[in-house]
């Protein structure tokens, strides 16, 4: 007869959560809208709450848990910044080494970005917008070098052709 007691036993070492919302028919899952009123009542509560100097204890310890929303941010931030940077000559073509570039897929980068900081004006944290801000300077002072040097070269080019 087979031993049993593994079955008996409760591994939990490894678990699977479904994190999707939707039910196989498309309607959202009970235990999401649960979990978003749940959320949605934690937030109403949250701003009713008075703005005193100090959190107690186990509020320090649930923000510490919550998820970041600056990374997320941030992350979103990262993506559209490198990407416009590496069509700035950030990136070589494999084939002959030299460095791409894409100053109209660049600029469209640079302007998603503008657009999501018009779009989130006033509902960003400072440290957000501050971000934002630094990203789209130092982006647009790039852009605005390659396009200068590109033109030069452009101009050097057809210099030596017309000589």
């Amino acid at each position: 007869m087979p031993d049993h007691k593994h079955d008996e036993k409760h591994d939990e070492s490894f678990r699977v959560i479904d994190r999707r919302l939707f039910s196989a028919e498309g309607e959202l899952r009970k235990d999401v809208a649960a979990e978003m009123e749940r959320e949605e009542a934690k937030t109403t509560q949250a701003a009713s709450a008075p703005q005193g100097g100090s959190k107690p204890k186990d509020q320090e310890a649930a923000a510490a848990d919550a998820p970041q929303p600056l990374r997320a941010f941030q992350a979103v931030i990262g993506v559209l910044a490198r990407n416009a940077e590496l069509m700035m000559g950030g990136y070589a073509d494999p084939r002959t080494g030299q460095p791409i570039l894409d100053l109209e897929g660049a600029r469209e980068m640079i302007d998603m970005l503008d657009a999501l900081r018009e779009k989130t004006k006033g509902n960003l944290a400072p440290e957000e917008d501050k971000l934002l801000l630094d990203v789209l300077g130092s982006l647009k002072l790039g852009f605005m070098e390659v396009s200068k040097a590109a033109a030069q070269a452009m101009r050097e080019k057809a210099a030596r052709k017309g000589s």
